[in-house]
Formats: structure tokens, C-alpha cells, sequence
């Protein structure tokens, strides 16, 4: 008889686990995904494509309803689950129903960060994290002549930006810190993303510090007031300064919880009936906010659910995507220092640059802009230690010549 195993999570990790698991273990469980908002999963990545009009909600969907039938899945999607009784092994969800599991797999994603600004609940301040966020700038946007100010110049504000002025929105990005991406990009690689965000319609305030977001007598936003005395004027602002794990169920069920929920190198939280992954767990100190370590987190948990032997050692920070239309990689150390030595491929015209770090005759870190073909190449470099030293003369041009010097 078939187990029941329940997923709370109906995102990209929980996707990814059931996939592995249906490679694995098809049969072995009787599996349901839970999950809160009114959507089949969907890939967060596309939001920004969806906000522009590049693409449909439909389309960002990572597989159709007959994709989780043909499987067994059963998705209880639009009613969260609102507590966790360990002791009877159940989950209640918010209309009362209670679902018996014999495994619990938390994949509760993370949640937008507020910020402690005056003004937050302002009519026009929105987050942007989820398809119910789109929607609400969709709507926005409609407004002919709408201005909106984003706050973060990483990742999700980046997305945004670009969405919004593809929208046609005229948009500001506000960035506390000196470059973009400072966490995955060197200098130079921001200065090439952003002069290609300014090129769609984006201007770019660097080092501006937020200090209140401003609003007319009916409680509408006009604007951000900056710390140096700056109004930027907006009819919208768009709080898009990252994200920390949604580990609420977890912590009023009384699992072991720091910043994400903690789990060892099976994955298994404080209750070993119970693992986590994806951006609600956190394995060694290292909460991920990335999808390539909560997909690496998906397939050793279903190894292990298929009975198989497998450990979580964690994963070399990576991202690889398109920002702003443009490919961006960065893998391992990017900030360099002592030790190390710098292989530099700069092609203004191009638009092209690739930085290597090499320490010890190894690649530990790469930054690629414009031309990403070979980001998964060096990653495999650096994740399995190996000596470039034989392939240095080539490293900065990719694996082909590399190949072809051999």
C-alpha cells in the first residue's frame, strides 16, 4: 500500500521533487501537493516576461494539470495549509480539512521583504514575488502616464524594472549599494548590466538610500524620498529588496528554526518524518535563495524517498539566467583577493565580458556578461576541482577552444 507523502509548496522545488520522484519511486507513494495560491506551479523566473507582455501566466507554468494526473499527484492548490500536527502526523488546512502523511516535505518558498519604511501601507506600495503581484502591476501599468520608483537592484528588482518599463511604464531603479548584483557581479559586469537595464528605458540610482515612501491626502503614493533629500515621483513603488524563508509552519509546529528551517545533509528537519527544501530550508548555515540548489536538494531527497543512498553537501552558488533580456552567469568566488589571479575577456563592442579567478592552478570563481554559453562548463571546473593548468591559454575563450588546442 502506497505511502502518503505530502508536499506543502506548490513552487518550482516542489515541481522538481515530484518529477525525481516519479523517475524513482512511482508507485511507492501516495503523493499531494499543497499549495496556497490558485495556480498550477509556475516558474518564477518569467514573472518579468509576464509582467512585460512577452509571455502569458499560462505560459510561465512549469507542467500542465495532465502532467500531474498521468503521475498520481493529487494538488490541493488554493487552500493553504495553516498547521502541522506532529503528533497525529496531519496537516490542517484553512477550511478545516486535516491530510494524514506518513513523510512531510516542507517546500514553502520564502516570503518578500518589508521594509521598516514610513509609507509601506500606502495605496501603490507593492512586493514583487508572486503572479498576484504581476497582476496587481498589470493593472497598474494600464494607467496611461504611471510612474513607478523599484527599491533593490538585485535580482527580483531587477526583473521588475525591466517588466514594468517593457509595460511601458516610465520606471526608476533605486539601489543602496555602488553596482548592481553586487552579491553575484564583479564591477565591471555591472557596469555592462547597467548600461544594457538604462538601454530598456530604466534609469538607475545607485548608492541612493530609501527614507520614506511619500503619499497624497487619499493615501496614495506620489513618490520616494531618498536619504539625501531626493523625491523620485511615483504613482508606484515596487519593494523588491529580496526575500527570507517562509518557515512560519515550521516554527509554530516547533521544528528547529534559524533563519530557514534547519536540516541536515539528508534533508530531514528535527523530525525525521519531515525534510525541507528549496529557499525555506537552510543546510549549513546557508539559506539559498536560488532554484539550481533547491532542484540539487529536490534530487537527493528523491533518491532517498525511493530508498536510495544519497547526501546534501550543499552547492557552489551559481546563477545563470537572463537579466534584463541580457545573459549573466557567476559561479564560486567572484570577489577574488589574495591568492588568486584574474583571466580577463573584455569586448565593449560586443557587449561581451568573462572573468576566471584561478587559485592553486584551479578555477574558483567565474563572472560572464553578454556571452553565457560556457558558464555550466566553468561551473563543472570549479565544482569538481580540476586542474586548469594545461588549459589556461584557452580558458577565457570556452570549452570549443579549449578542445580544439588539444
Amino acid at each position: 500500500m502506497s505511502e502518503p507523502l505530502l508536499i506543502i509548496g506548490n513552487g518550482m522545488a516542489a515541481a522538481k521533487l515530484c518529477e525525481e520522484l516519479s523517475q524513482r519511486a512511482l508507485g511507492r507513494y501516495a503523493v499531494a501537493v499543497i499549495g496556497a495560491e490558485p495556480h498550477l506551479a509556475y516558474n518564477r523566473v518569467l514573472l518579468s516576461e509576464v509582467l512585460a507582455g512577452h509571455m502569458t501566466a499560462a505560459d510561465a507554468q512549469m507542467k500542465p494539470a495532465s502532467w500531474w494526473r498521468d503521475r498520481g499527484v493529487t494538488l490541493q492548490y488554493g487552500t493553504p495549509a495553516v498547521a502541522i500536527d506532529r503528533t497525529e502526523r496531519a496537516v490542517v488546512l484553512a477550511d478545516g480539512r486535516r491530510l494524514s502523511y506518513a513523510r512531510l516535505v516542507l517546500a514553502t518558498g520564502s516570503h518578500p521583504i518589508r521594509l521598516p519604511l514610513p509609507g509601506m501601507d500606502l495605496n501603490g506600495v507593492h512586493t514583487f514575488r508572486d503572479l498576484k503581484d504581476v497582476e496587481a502591476l498589470l493593472a497598474a501599468a494600464a494607467v496611461p502616464g504611471t510612474r513607478a520608483v523599484v527599491i533593490g537592484g538585485g535580482l527580483l528588482g531587477l526583473e521588475a524594472a525591466v517588466g514594468l518599463a517593457g509595460a511601458g511604464v516610465k520606471t526608476s531603479l533605486v539601489h543602496l549599494m555602488d553596482r548592481l548584483m553586487e552579491r553575484q557581479l564583479d564591477p565591471a559586469a555591472a557596469g555592462f548590466l547597467r548600461r544594457a537595464v538604462e538601454g530598456k528605458d530604466v534609469e538607475v540610482l545607485l548608492q541612493a538610500a530609501s527614507d520614506a515612501i511619500e503619499g497624497d491626502e487619499q493615501g496614495r503614493v506620489t513618490g520616494l524620498r531618498l536619504k539625501d533629500g531626493r523625491v523620485v515621483e511615483a504613482d508606484l513603488v515596487v519593494v523588491a529588496c529580496g526575500v527570507i524563508p517562509n518557515a512560519d509552519l515550521a516554527r509554530a509546529a516547533g521544528l528547529e528554526v534559524k533563519r530557514g528551517i534547519v536540516v541536515d545533509d539528508t534533508l530531514a528537519t528535527s523530525d525525521p518524518a519531515i525534510c525541507a527544501i528549496g529557499e525555506c530550508a537552510e543546510h549549513r548555515g546557508i539559506a539559498y535563495g536560488l532554484v539550481a540548489p533547491a532542484y540539487e536538494q529536490a534530487r537527493v531527497l528523491a533518491h532517498r524517498l525511493a530508498g536510495e543512498e544519497a547526501r546534501y553537501d550543499g552547492s557552489v552558488m551559481a546563477t545563470n539566467l537572463k537579466v534584463s533580456g541580457v545573459p549573466v552567469f557567476s559561479a564560486g568566488d567572484v570577489t577574488g583577493g589574495e591568492g588568486t589571479e584574474d583571466i580577463v575577456l573584455t569586448d565593449r563592442g560586443l557587449g561581451v565580458y568573462r572573468r576566471l579567478i584561478v587559485k592553486d592552478g584551479l578555477l574558483v570563481g567565474a563572472v560572464l556578461f553578454g556571452d553565457t554559453a560556457d558558464g555550466l562548463f566553468y561551473l563543472d571546473l570549479i565544482t569538481q576541482r580540476t586542474p586548469i593548468t594545461a588549459m589556461r591559454a584557452d580558458l577565457a575563450f570556452g570549452r570549443d577552444a579549449i578542445a580544439a588546442a588539444a
